[in-house]
């Protein structure tokens, strides 16, 4: 296999449209793949595996309709899988993966050799999420083809490390795949990305804010009013340190006290499991500072490129400027 994919050179924008708890669906991911970017979800927003292999079907079915009908390979699709003791799942639903021949897993929680292998079986790919050195070397070892750099800022789990040196210091012992997930919200950010040393962006909290997404009217619009500072860290909601929207932790009547802790909180009987708190509290990164709309993905898309290509455009005439 490849050091770099093919499908990074056959897309429309380097980025992935990043797998978001209660919020991706079979819609949204196809759109993306339609418009030339990866789609993602989370195995998990299907509550059981039956409902998770009807979402691989629909998305599958789609997909090769649209191929048909208009002659045009769309982007691979992938899915989230949270490779942890905890999740009584995993192992039906890496089966459904190989099953179904799923382009891309994207594994969190955790680097284990015996699923990238079972993904590598039929030829899938494997991006794992690291926010550390550390956690990178593991993944290695694992055998894992991408690893996704969450840098500071970053929406949900995120690290704390700024993207500049976190993206140079894995890229001196990781030569494969490197996508950068923090902040990326325009065209421009995607171009920076590039420009740091990564393969791919990572969007998240950008296509929260789609026509296609899950998310509430509600949740869109605080991210529409959101800063980069009405972004909160904590490890309070669940017991992890992400980045949340300070709006919906203060709706939720959580204190500053609250939220300087470093264990999950006692929610109480109104919110008395993590789901139900992320359905109430919403994550968002810092880039929700730059989102001012909702749009259809197919519109983001193409302002994205326009955007991208702009900036790619403004680094030519910077570089004419100075001497070889």
């Amino acid at each position: 296999m490849s050091a770099k994919p093919s499908f990074i050179d056959e897309l429309a924008l380097p980025a992935i449209a990043a797998p978001m708890f209660l919020i991706s669906s079979p819609k949204l991911v196809v759109e993306c793949c339609k418009n030339g970017i990866v789609g993602t979800f989370p195995a998990l927003n299907q509550r059981t595996s039956e409902g998770f292999e009807e979402w691989l079907i629909e998305i599958k079915t789609e997909l090769e309709n649209f191929e048909k009908e208009t002659g045009k390979k769309p982007a691979p699709y992938g899915v989230n899988l949270i490779v942890h003791p905890t999740n009584p799942r995993l192992e039906a639903d890496v089966r459904l993966c190989i099953k179904h021949k799923v382009p891309l897993v994207i594994t969190s929680l955790g680097a284990v050799s015996k699923v990238v292998d079972a993904i590598h079986s039929y030829g899938g790919l494997v991006f794992h999420d690291i926010i550390k050195k550390r956690h990178a070397e593991k993944a290695q070892e694992a055998g894992v083809d991408g690893l996704i750099l969450v840098a500071a800022g970053a929406g949900g789990h995120a690290g704390t490390t700024n993207p500049m040196p976190l993206v140079s210091e894995i890229k001196k012992f990781f030569h494969k795949t490197i996508i950068l997930s923090g902040c990326i919200s325009t065209g421009r950010d995607i171009a920076s990305a590039l420009q740091m040393g990564a393969d791919l962006a990572y969007m998240g909290t950008r296509f929260i804010n789609t026509e296609e997404s899950k998310a509430s009217p509600e949740y869109k619009k605080m991210i529409i009013d959101a800063g980069a500072n009405d972004v909160v860290y904590t490890a309070a909601i669940s017991g992890v340190h992400a980045n949340f929207l300070g709006a919906s932790l203060k709706a939720a009547g959580l204190t500053e006290e609250d939220l300087k802790k470093d264990r999950k909180i006692d929610f109480g009987k109104e919110l008395d499991t993590e789901a139900k708190a992320w359905k109430t509290i919403w994550s968002a990164g810092q880039g929700s500072a730059l989102i001012d709309n909702t749009l259809p993905v197919s519109e983001l898309i193409s302002q994205l490129k326009s955007e991208f290509k702009s900036a790619i455009e403004e680094q030519i005439k910077v570089l004419e400027k100075y001497p070889k």
